[in-house]
């Protein structure tokens, strides 16, 4: 069974020296400044964070700009480890963000997939499965065995999303709803994306868009100053 567990979860930045802060540090958005005395001093982005999730949620975070909905994602797909708490997760977990992440501009746009492919944790085997489900479903043609470099913005997001939503996660982390090429692979891509949504077990999608919130979402969460304010359901 799919399930997310945070407790209590704390994620502090050290500050660099030389920075200096006003006398009482505070800021619209961002996390929060510590700087009492001669202690150390730090950005708190997350702080106290605690929620459970099982399967069949779907979590939207919302919040203003530096809320800390982005970096919570981060926690939980493991690319920051928490300062304090713990998160626990069961299932396969995978994140839609950055989804260039690892292209080169001078490999093939068949070589990427295999590259992006190791950076996912793939096996060779299942690279070599998924490879021409999508190059068909970019509708790239010979432009696959063309380096990137060749490519229009529109063909590299056209592969960049055909490799992103190419698997089955148990656990969907979504920074934002993402689209991707001209309007009539708009289309095709929003099909992909609302199958992956309605097959994934656990979805949490960060979002500014509330209409999206709450066509996707059976919970949200309001962050501020990385904490929570409050979390209900929709």
């Amino acid at each position: 069974m799919v399930s997310v567990r945070a407790r209590n979860v704390v994620l502090r930045y050290p500050l660099p020296r030389g920075v200096r802060l006003a006398a009482e540090p505070g800021a619209a958005v961002g996390g929060r400044f510590s700087a009492a005395g001669r202690g150390p001093r730090y950005v708190t982005a997350l702080e106290d964070v605690s929620f459970e999730l099982k399967a069949g949620d779907r979590l939207g975070l919302v919040g203003s700009n530096g809320a800390g909905k982005t970096t919570l994602l981060k926690v939980l797909y493991g690319i920051y480890e928490p300062t304090g708490g713990r998160v626990e997760t069961r299932g396969r977990i995978y994140a839609l963000f950055n989804i260039d992440l690892g292209f080169r501009q001078e490999a093939t746009g068949r070589r990427n997939i295999i590259l992006r492919g190791l950076i996912n944790g793939w096996s060779s085997r299942e690279i070599e499965r998924r490879v021409d489900e999508i190059v068909a479903f970019s509708e790239l043609g010979d432009f696959i065995d063309m380096p990137l470099k060749t490519y229009s913005a529109g063909m590299s997001t056209r592969l960049a999303f055909a490799i992103a939503t190419s698997f089955e996660p148990e656990i969907l982390l979504m920074d934002e709803w993402i689209g991707a090429g001209d309007k009539n692979f708009q289309g095709k891509a929003k099909g992909r994306l609302e199958e992956m949504v309605t097959k994934a077990g656990i979805i949490v999608l960060a979002s500014h868009d509330d209409t999206l919130i709450k066509r996707v979402c059976n919970k949200v969460m309001t962050l501020a100053h990385g904490r929570i304010e409050s979390l209900e359901g929709i």
